[in-house]
């Protein structure tokens, strides 16, 4: 079954071209079924290729889904017109009378600012707030991740020595929980970040489970029993995500990171492996799958009740 994406958006086209069946609002206002209702709370600078990168991880179930793409009206975006954010995106004075089966957040380039100096903060904190009522669950990605610990847990980040970039292996310590139902044992994720959590502040909180942890004890994906997936890497990044912005940081002249276990051989020359596609699939479907389509009730209004 396809994922219902509005007239017009670029992803569209880029998902056709991957024979990923998508549906235009047009034709599914024809089909008389009661759709997912899922929004995006978009974050990154890159929104083009966000929604390409996450509807497709959202597109591999028989499932319809309706997506509502959501921005901070707090914020004022400088990385993409300010009309395509009027044609696609709607903010939280919009939606706020409305109930969604699942919302995800993105990360955000802010890891090095305190949560409260981001400018659009208050306004994501009320966003996050009226999502445990609006929602029956929801996703938190990489900066997302840190700061809904933050927010919901009172879990503080911590800033790393250095930004972890890279593919990492993770062990998945929760192989019979829904989400990480079929994933390995060890698994593979891509990271950007320059801060995490710690695994010990996360196992005293007693709502909170750590589902993946790498060989340095860095928390990969924690789940909540409020219904929270808290997930600190990018698994919804493509091939060469993480090598356009190792090279944008070199041509600023910034010294990065370098991303391992990403290049053959580590060596930049030669292209990136796409070593994590399945897991983020999976990930994705079984969220869909355990997580909204088995929870949420066939009247959205219901939500929360």
């Amino acid at each position: 079954m396809p994922i219902n994406i509005p007239d017009g958006l670029p992803a569209i086209s880029a998902l056709r071209d991957e024979n990923i069946f998508v549906m235009t609002e047009t034709r599914a206002v024809r089909q008389d079924i009661r759709p997912l209702e899922i929004a995006i709370m978009n974050l990154m600078p890159t929104k083009v290729e966000t929604e390409i990168q996450l509807m497709r991880l959202l597109s591999n179930t028989p499932l319809q889904i309706n997506i509502t793409l959501l921005v901070p009206a707090t914020h004022e975006s400088k990385h993409i017109p300010k009309s395509y954010l009027d044609r696609f995106y709607k903010t939280f004075d919009e939606i706020q009378d409305s109930n969604f089966d699942g919302i995800i957040f993105t990360g955000a380039p802010v890891e090095d600012i305190p949560y409260e100096d981001v400018d659009y903060w208050r306004e994501l904190c009320d966003i996050m707030d009226w999502s445990r009522v609006h929602t029956t669950t929801s996703i938190y990605i990489c900066w997302a991740a840190l700061a809904g610990l933050y927010h919901h847990y009172g879990i503080n980040k911590i800033m790393l020595p250095k930004k972890k970039a890279g593919i990492y292996e993770y062990r998945n310590l929760m192989e019979s929980e829904p989400l990480m139902r079929g994933l390995d044992q060890v698994f593979r994720m891509p990271q950007s970040r320059y801060a995490t959590v710690s695994v010990d502040d996360i196992n005293r909180c007693t709502r909170l489970h750590v589902a993946a942890l790498d060989k340095d004890r860095d928390p990969g994906i924690v789940i909540s029993e409020d219904g929270m997936v808290f997930i600190t890497g990018h698994m919804e990044y493509d091939t060469n995500t993480l090598a356009n912005e190792y090279d944008r940081d070199l041509n600023k002249g910034i010294e990065p990171a370098f991303p391992i276990n990403y290049y053959t051989d580590d060596d930049p020359r030669y292209d990136p492996v796409l070593s994590w596609r399945s897991y983020s699939m999976l990930l994705f479907t079984n969220w869909l799958n355990y997580y909204v389509y088995q929870m949420t009730p066939f009247d959205i209004n219901k939500i929360k009740q």
